[in-house]
């Protein structure tokens, strides 16, 4: 089996290590089992591997094909130099370990398939397949309006200067397919900002897929269809050895944009603004009950889009974020640090006929010394909305410190002492269409649930809410209403 993690070798950062293996069928080769699974930390800079680097060397080790199991056999002396390179050892040897058994498990799931249908069967439905997807998304593309569309928007900032990020996206649909292009962008930096070419064809394709049926299969098939144009040298297609531990603020914020550039002609279609950042929270520290060094690593959740006919959700992972919830008792049990803070944020929806969903706060109270890595955005700008609905709030990240409050850069890492807290509020949703349009009542139940403050109501949708019998007044939200 093969093992790599080389971002400009179709990868995307260095934590995702991929590993791929031969299957054989009766001493033929018949294919092959791929596992890529995101690591904790690879060494680098900081623990978990995230940080404002300069360079990719920074950020971890980098490990090129590689041959990692041979004849069914680990590579022991191999595997040791790669773990002595990490910081935590004990569960990223098992994590490498669930890797195989897992090529090795799709092996025999395989080998099992040709068993009972033969190989001829086995290899013409594998064809088929391909081909069944190749016609369903000439359909949906068919189904899409014909031109081009753009959009430009940014990432607040690079981690190393205050100056905006550049991105720009036009997307062209034609009986052919769909062509991306990112013509326009910031050159790269030498920041955590960059995204590699595979990175940002995912973010396309991801795209260009959300707006197709849901249940249209995934392979080559619809890859035909998807064609990307990313500039060499760009925060879009960087080159070696520009770092690029971040390249999911990067990724994410274009599939915001891209949505942002179909709204005209799709507008049932798509959703307002999300949180669009991976938001990575990473730290790490000697564990003095263990002995061991420990690293963490989470993204967060924030507010959705609202759409053409529904309020965005609280609190998701959105795009192509598909991290889950870290359960605040398992973090407390497995890591020296108490969650003091887990809940929405009030008043952080982008108001709108329908709102998007609120942002999170999650707070970290350190009790020993730590190292803690920030990278994440949106804390200059809330995300857009659409059809005159407004922005979402902006994420707000603080360090918190004998109960004085510290506001802190989206892409920071520092050394924390005893009792340190950090605080995390990510950004809401933007609201779609004009918010006065919004149904009164819907607003009564977003202020009884603690949601929506009273003056936010009427200021921001019109609405004067009663507190004292639970109701909307009629009467003043006519009159608020009538004025505007």
């Amino acid at each position: 089996m093969i093992l790599s993690n080389d971002p400009y070798g179709g990868g995307v950062h260095l934590n995702d290590i991929s590993l791929i293996g031969p299957v054989h069928w009766q001493g033929q080769l018949v294919g092959y089992t791929a596992c890529l699974a995101h690591h904790v930390d690879v060494g680098g800079g900081a623990p978990a591997s995230v940080g404002a680097f300069r360079e990719v060397f920074q950020e971890g080790i980098i490990i090129p094909p590689i041959k990692f199991v041979d004849h069914g056999k680990l590579d022991d002396d191999l595997f040791r130099l790669v773990l002595s390179q990490i910081r935590s050892k004990r569960e990223t040897a098992g994590d490498f370990r669930a890797q195989i058994a897992s090529n090795r498990t799709g092996a025999i799931r395989i080998n099992e398939i040709i068993d009972k249908y033969g190989l001829n069967d086995f290899d013409r439905y594998i064809d088929e397949i391909i081909e069944y997807t190749d016609r369903r998304t000439k359909v949906e593309v068919n189904k899409l309006p014909k031109g081009v569309f753009s959009a430009k928007g940014f990432v607040d900032n690079d981690g190393f200067t205050e100056e905006v990020v550049k991105l720009e996206i036009s997307v062209t649909i034609d009986d052919n397919g769909v062509k991306f292009d990112t013509t326009g962008s910031d050159p790269q930096r030498r920041a955590p900002v960059n995204s590699t070419f595979a990175q940002t064809f995912s973010a396309c394709a991801y795209a260009l897929r959300a707006l197709m049926d849901k249940d249209l299969p995934v392979n080559d098939g619809f890859y035909r269809y998807v064609h990307v144009n990313a500039p060499e040298g760009t925060v879009t297609n960087c080159v070696h050895p520009a770092p690029v531990v971040g390249g999911w603020e990067t990724h994410v914020r274009l599939n915001d944009l891209i949505f942002e550039a179909l709204a005209p002609a799709l507008p049932d279609a798509v959703c307002a603004g999300t949180k669009s950042m991976q938001c990575h929270s990473g730290f790490g520290g000697h564990n003095h009950e263990t002995g061991e060094y420990y690293c963490f690593l989470e993204t967060f959740a924030g507010g959705y889009g609202a759409r053409s006919r529904s309020d965005g959700p609280d609190a998701v992972q959105s795009h192509g974020q598909n991290t889950e919830n870290a359960p605040v008792e398992e973090t407390e049990s497995n890591y020296p640090v108490r969650i003091t803070r887990y809940e929405l944020v009030p008043d952080s929806e982008g108001p709108g006929e329908f709102r998007g969903g609120l942002g999170l706060r999650r707070d970290y109270m350190f009790p020993e010394e730590a190292t803690f890595t920030i990278l994440a955005d949106r804390d200059k700008a809330g995300p857009r909305g659409l059809f005159g609905g407004e922005r979402g709030s902006k994420s707000v990240y603080a360090l918190i410190k004998n109960n004085v409050e510290q506001h802190l850069s989206s892409k920071t890492t520092l050394q924390l002492k005893p009792g340190d807290v950090i605080s995390y509020r990510t950004s809401g949703g933007g609201g779609y269409g004009q918010a006065f349009n919004r149904d009164p009542e819907a607003i009564l139940n977003d202020v009884l649930q603690g949601k929506i403050s009273t003056n936010r109501a009427r200021k921001h949708y019109g609405v004067e809410i009663n507190l004292s019998s639970q109701q909307v007044d009629m009467t003043i939200t006519e009159d608020l209403r009538r004025g505007r």
